[in-house]
């Protein structure tokens, strides 16, 4: 046997490993670690507008009354990815919801977010455009998972493209000038681009309508 075949097998050895470092290390640049911005204890970072409220019962938040919303004060989102663990306790009777993205400005009342911004809906509707995952009555679902006990939702921001993913299927795939319905309802929101960076909120529909949420993280994209 040759004295270079160990040689080479060390080598070619190192080249995979060192190929697997460079793998390792381009995705810890792409992707930086979940950060939580809910701490299960109390609504530090966070401020309401509108009527009804959050209250956090064992660690979790549940909305009750409404419509309002419950905005993250610290920061902007803008290339990075949300991350929302929710529960809706009757899905076939009751629980709207939705996480607001793009907010341009910090909310005062909880119609701005609505016509400035995108709404992400949570709700059991089989209307394609009003079902959980899409951008409220803007985009039609590319999916229709069903609802587990414990939900989680990730959604994508990369400057003018918003992806949604639900228990690991896509729903929303929308970049900024693609074609949506016209506004049908008052309830709708004004159509118009949205920013690339920020506000989100969740919000508290109504009375009827009560939805959980136990993980509210964010992931930085580089």
């Amino acid at each position: 046997m040759s004295l270079r075949s160990p040689l080479r097998s060390l080598c070619l050895g190192c080249v995979v490993a060192l190929a697997g470092l460079a793998a390792m290390s381009a995705e810890a640049k792409d992707y930086g670690q979940w950060t939580p911005l809910f701490n299960g204890k109390d609504l530090d970072g966070w401020q309401h507008v509108g009527p009804g409220q959050f209250v956090i019962e064992n660690g979790v938040l549940k909305t009750q009354g409404g419509m309002g919303l419950l905005w993250y004060t610290k920061q902007k989102l803008s290339n990075s990815v949300l991350r929302v663990v929710f529960r809706v306790p009757e899905p076939t009777k009751a629980g709207n919801s939705g996480v607001f993205i793009r907010i341009p400005t910090e909310p005062t009342e909880p119609w701005m977010p609505v016509n400035k911004g995108y709404e992400v809906q949570i709700d059991h509707s089989e209307d394609d455009y009003h079902r959980t995952g899409v951008l409220y009555s803007l985009t039609k679902a590319l999916a229709k998972p069903e609802l587990k006990e414990w939900n989680t939702m990730e959604i994508t921001l990369t400057d003018d493209r918003t992806v949604v993913t639900l228990n690991g299927e896509k729903i929303t795939d929308y970049k900024e000038g693609d074609p949506v319905p016209e506004k049908k309802r008052s309830s709708e929101p004004d159509r118009g681009q949205r920013p690339a960076a920020g506000y989100f909120g969740l919000q508290n529909h109504n009375d009827k309508d009560v939805v959980l949420f136990r993980d509210i993280s964010v992931k930085k994209l580089k």
